[in-house]
């Protein structure tokens, strides 16, 4: 049974407050791992996590396959005529955009918050192959449904290298970009990692775990200091990944997408004005795992390719945060937030008036 998106929002709702309908699974249960806590099974598409606000879906063709594109629009009370388009990174979700959305919201913005193909809410047809072009593409499409002409694309890891492609494909519906510890600033294939089969890639996915991806974030995202909130996306990934391997294909997929369809020599010609938001603690490295170790010693993380790149970009702003790491915007919101509302609007000034 297809569910139209209040009835599925009424269904996050009631599991929010621990009424789960009749009928539906959300006892927890052991994930692939029978080490560390038990994990709730929230569904390949995330059918059993609550959003914050309520979900609708886009219809789009995947090859020739219908797949839906899961997304959030949000209103302000008091518009100030101007719209914000939220892209994840692989390992989060529209649902983790929580924090700056309401920021947005407050400063007058309209903001979308698409799941991407392949992620979270949205379908993972088995059979796609994935680019930056065809989720660029879904973005665009889906502004355009909207009736959102042009917006400022803030673009998180993944996110940010999808927001650095579709502001190449399509400059005039790009307003400004703000990109937060993105990925795609350099050509990991260029500087030496090889390439790792697909069924590899799989693997690799399928053994991931709650205890493996919490470990990971700890070590690269959050800098050994953990706080209790940042489990609740932890048990999110761990519970959909529990759920289906249709996930794990999925995940394998954009990895190899990651690493072989690079942005960085397109920098010079993204011309709108743009803001690097870098944790500078962040020790995200795409691409070392799998490099031989004379390939590894010489593969910079994001700040430095950061600092290297932010004077390619013809309009760019380097913004940083000297104690927070991969994600600022979780990490530390109340820091964030304020300079991110700073840069949008000096970038949005800088864009009106040319210079």
């Amino acid at each position: 049974m297809t569910r139209t998106p209040i009835a599925r929002f009424t269904l996050f709702a009631a599991l929010a407050l621990g009424l789960a309908p009749a009928g539906a699974t959300t006892a927890a249960e052991p994930g692939p791992s029978e080490s560390g806590p038990a994990v709730e099974r929230y569904g390949v598409d995330l059918e059993y996590f609550a959003y914050p606000w309520p979900v609708e879906t886009m219809p789009v063709e995947v090859g020739d396959r219908e797949a839906q594109l899961a997304f959030m629009d949000l209103a302000p009370d008091r518009p100030n005529g101007r719209s914000v388009v939220l892209l994840h990174g692989k390992n989060f979700c529209g649902a983790t955009w929580e924090d700056t959305a309401r920021a947005l919201l407050g400063a007058g913005y309209r903001v979308l918050i698409p799941d991407q193909i392949g992620f979270c809410k949205s379908s993972k047809p088995r059979e796609a192959q994935y680019t930056f072009a065809m989720l660029a593409s879904f973005t665009r499409k889906l502004m355009e449904r909207q009736g959102i002409a042009q917006a400022a694309i803030v673009g998180h890891s993944t996110g940010g290298m999808l927001a650095m492609h579709f502001a190449h494909a399509y400059p005039d519906a790009t307003r400004q970009l703000v990109l937060i510890n993105p990925l795609g600033l350099t050509d990991r294939m260029a500087e030496g990692v090889p390439y790792v089969p697909l069924s590899q890639l799989i693997a690799q996915e399928r053994a991931k775990d709650y205890e493996a991806i919490r470990r990971y974030q700890l070590e690269t995202y959050y800098h050994g200091h953990w706080k209790p909130r940042y489990d609740r996306w932890v048990r999110m990934l761990a519970g959909q990944y529990a759920s289906g391997d249709a996930v794990a294909h999925a995940q394998a997929k954009t990895s190899e997408m990651i690493l072989t369809q690079p942005i960085a020599q397109h920098i010079e010609g993204i011309a709108m004005p743009v803001t690097l938001m870098i944790g500078m603690r962040d020790t995200t490295t795409f691409g070392k795992g799998q490099a031989p170790q004379e390939v590894q010693r010489r593969l910079d993380a994001i700040p430095a390719l950061a600092q290297s790149a932010a004077p390619r970009f013809p309009a760019a702003t380097l913004v940083t945060f000297d104690d927070l790491g991969h994600s600022p915007q979780v990490e530390a919101p109340e820091v964030f937030e304020p300079r991110l509302l700073q840069a949008l609007a000096r970038a949005e000034k800088r864009a009106a008036t040319g210079t």
